[in-house]
């Protein structure tokens, strides 16, 4: 074959180039002025002012990636393509009143520029979602922009997902609270000259939560940030069980739950059927069968409506701002809490159009978490940067 043949069949035909450039232009300009939106900040007076202040993330656009808009792609993308910092983890282990224990996975950050002197040094709790532990990627790069701003850390994993036996056929819940009142209790002796703040994502932002709404005034943390949080478990569920929703996310949590019912089913069937609840196929089998039962719940739905925390908001006494994507999978727009929100001083929503569960991706390859990444450092530093105003700008 010739030169020129070859150059013929290698370059696309000017009509074809034409098509493409249109084509390109064309998603350019509609992702530009359609796409890429201010996020909606939902919050009263004073506490909006404060993040309007000191949160610059909240007054700029959210520049979800290119090619990866829809909330379903970013969920999945996300878990496809977001890198992994190495952990660097100090385990410690410690007991529940029940006879169970807990796994907490440290970084000291000793080494912190910021804030040298230990004992003061503010510290962040983490709690993952659901069969999430210390290792999720998420959690990892949330660790990492911890240890870049001087703080220390500490990740809540839940019962026998954080590499400790189960010694009770007890694990977690959604509603049930205590074992992160146990945590909270236990960091605070062990630093208690030190700042608390807390973080929870999809699960664990539902469990921090309810927390806060239990615990009211009486919280020991200064501030939390919860992302991707199912508001009303009915809803979420719902959403969940449509097709293709089922497909990509349900079924594959339902397979986790299953296996972590399999790894100890020594000791949960002691107490439980293992084999009957090994025939779960979704989420809300699984809680029919074990969850709502573990925790005594007179039914799935009793234990869903103590679940969400949407019902619960007006509760909270702590500032807490709270990150969804109007297009999550898991907790669809009509499930955020508006007019709770504006309600309650202590209580800020941040709503993107896109981002999906978790996902919140930007740039062309979106293998580093920013967008959560800024509005964690962002949030964190304000809050103990100008805890006088915070207390202040929320108070009832």
């Amino acid at each position: 074959m010739s030169v020129e043949w070859r150059l013929r069949w290698s370059l696309p035909s000017p009509s074809l180039s034409a098509l493409l450039l249109g084509v390109g232009v064309t998603w350019g300009c509609y992702y530009l002025h359609y796409i890429c939106k201010r996020p909606r900040l939902v919050a009263a007076g004073h506490f909006r002012q404060f993040l309007e202040s000191y949160c610059p993330v909240v007054k700029s656009d959210y520049r979800p990636t290119f090619w990866c808009v829809g909330g379903r792609l970013q969920t999945i993308v996300r878990v496809l393509l977001l890198s992994r910092p190495p952990p660097t983890y100090r385990n410690e282990v410690i007991s529940t009143a029940d006879g169970g224990q807990i796994s907490l996975d440290w970084t000291d950050n000793e080494g912190s520029a910021q804030f040298p002197e230990s004992s003061s040094r503010p510290i962040v709790l983490l709690l993952p979602g659901l069969t999430g532990n210390s290792h999720q990627s998420y959690i990892l790069h949330l660790v990492q922009r911890a240890r870049t701003d001087g703080y220390r850390c500490v990740v809540f994993n839940n019962r026998g997902f954080g590499g400790e036996e189960l010694l009770t056929h007890r694990t977690f819940c959604a509603s049930n609270t205590e074992d992160l009142s146990r945590v909270v209790e236990h960091v605070r002796s062990r630093n208690p000259g030190a700042p608390l703040l807390a973080v929870g994502v999809s699960l664990g932002g539902m469990v921090l939560l309810n927390y806060l709404a239990s615990t009211g005034s009486r919280s020991q943390l200064q501030a939390a940030l919860v992302f991707s949080t199912p508001w009303d478990v009915f809803v979420s569920t719902s959403s969940l069980e449509r097709p293709l929703n089922y497909f990509l996310f349900n079924r594959n949590l339902a397979s986790g739950l299953r296996n972590t019912m399999l790894k100890y089913r020594d000791i949960i069937g002691k107490v439980l059927d293992v084999e009957h609840i090994l025939q779960s196929r979704s989420i809300r089998e699984f809680d029919e069968r074990y969850t709502s039962v573990v925790f005594g719940y007179q039914s799935c739905d009793d234990y869903y409506h103590h679940a969400s925390p949407c019902k619960k908001l007006g509760e909270v006494r702590t500032p807490v701002l709270c990150v969804n994507a109007e297009d999550d999978p898991f907790s669809p727009l009509q499930a955020i809490p508006v007019k709770e929100a504006l309600a309650n001083p202590n209580v800020a929503l941040l709503i993107t159009a896109h981002g999906g569960h978790i996902g919140f991706l930007e740039g062309p390859f979106p293998n580093h978490q920013r967008y959560m990444d800024r509005i964690f450092s962002q949030f964190v530093g304000a809050v103990l940067g100008h805890s006088e105003e915070l207390r202040v700008a929320t108070a009832d």
